[in-house]
């Protein structure tokens, strides 16, 4: 049976660039990297490479680049860190509404602890609204996060509009970029950016590798005590061969960039016109042009979803229905209820994300087994009475 994955923005193949990168920290270099002797030397000598790399990847420095075990550490450490490092000057944060739920969660136990929370609101295309932001800023704002690209629909927020106005305030600006990285550019100097979350699964590097870019001078409180690793910021002995991974991968992603940006954007255009010929009433969410691309969300009207992607499977074709922490949940998608969608639309979405080794031959099978299956669903599926009663 023919196999396609199409769930590139939930996490993506290791490369074998990657892989071979990674290996002699498996083996030969297996010291710890903050020993003194020389196997431990090896060690940091390979992490302190990989810093540089990942800061020259985000135009920063590399004593500005802090490993984690992945993005959702990141955000929780940025919340979080300046949150309890800052009271004193205020207890207000303002996140969108349309955050990955390592930020929304996170927000929540802040709100439990005495913390003041805004969320802003976002358009139908998935925007925050900036004059929202000018409204809802105050004296006591001591951080303002803002995702750069939406892991659900795609939609690029305007970064650079929301730091000038975050750094005219004096407020610290966090990014959560882990959807972000190898899809925009991305310089923490040229927009504005104070902190900023990155994750190597999502670039083809490995699981369980991730950074936040803190600037110098900041006020953040460490995440974990216990050790002087990562300037005494993140006790704990440093994971080498997956910082190493890390640093190829974003490597590997700046040699390449252009090539895979130009590939993502003849898939997404080609897929997206495909479906709208081939299948009716359906509903493409994202903004039109400022979107990732390689990530395409379409709600099918009519059909549950799930059924849709479990279907899918059966026929070989992986795809998810958004953000992949929140695979089991019976909760609706925050993203699209943010975004307006109806209950019906929402049910019936499903997010496909491409890589370069998909072809159009790809696509075309995949859209020839989607027709038949939501055509069958729509024959038998209940959704549409369900939904009148709902809205």
């Amino acid at each position: 049976m023919k196999r396609i994955y199409l769930d590139n923005a939930a996490t993506t193949m290791l490369s074998g660039e990657v892989l071979q990168a990674m290996m002699p920290y498996f083996t030969d270099v297996y010291g710890n990297s903050s020993s003194l002797h020389s196997y431990g030397r090896e060690a940091v000598s390979a992490v302190d490479n990989a810093r540089d790399i990942i800061a020259r990847t985000i135009n920063a420095k590399s004593n500005e680049i802090y490993f984690t075990s992945g993005g959702t550490e990141a955000n929780n450490w940025a919340l979080r860190g300046i949150a309890s490092a800052n009271v004193k000057k205020g207890n207000h944060i303002i996140v969108s509404q349309i955050e990955h739920h390592s930020i929304i969660d996170i927000c929540k136990q802040l709100a439990k602890e005495g913390f003041e929370i805004t969320y802003l609101p976002v358009d139908a295309s998935g925007l925050v609204s900036i004059s929202e932001l000018l409204h809802e800023i105050r004296p006591t704002t001591i951080l303002v996060s803002v995702m750069a690209v939406n892991n659900e629909v795609g939609t690029i927020q305007n970064i650079r509009a929301i730091s000038e106005i975050v750094k005219f305030y004096n407020v610290n600006f966090h990014v959560d970029a882990v959807q972000g990285l190898g899809v925009m550019p991305l310089d923490v100097e040229a927009l504005g950016i104070d902190l900023m979350s990155l994750s190597a699964h999502k670039i083809h590097g490995p699981k369980g590798a991730g950074a936040l870019y803190v600037r110098n001078g900041v006020n953040i409180n460490p995440f974990m005590i216990g050790g002087e690793q990562e300037h005494s910021k993140r006790g704990g002995t440093q994971n080498v061969p997956a910082i190493v991974g890390f640093g190829k991968a974003c490597e590997i992603n700046q040699r390449d960039f252009e090539f895979r940006d130009k590939k993502m954007f003849e898939l997404s255009t080609y897929f997206i016109s495909k479906i709208e010929y081939e299948i009716p009433d359906i509903k493409i969410n994202g903004h039109v042009h400022q979107k990732a691309n390689g990530i395409v969300s379409v709600s099918f009207r009519g059909v549950e979803g799930e059924n849709l992607i479990m279907m899918l499977d059966m026929q070989g074709i992986a795809v998810s229905t958004g953000s992949a922490c929140a695979s089991g949940s019976l909760e609706k998608s925050h993203v699209l209820t943010a975004m307006g969608l109806t209950n019906e639309e929402i049910r019936g979405t499903v997010r496909f994300s491409f890589d370069i080794n998909i072809t159009r031959d790809d696509i075309d099978y995949v859209v020839r087994v989607l027709s038949e299956l939501v055509a069958k669903l729509r024959k038998t599926s209940p959704v549409k009475a369900k939904a009148k009663k709902e809205n």
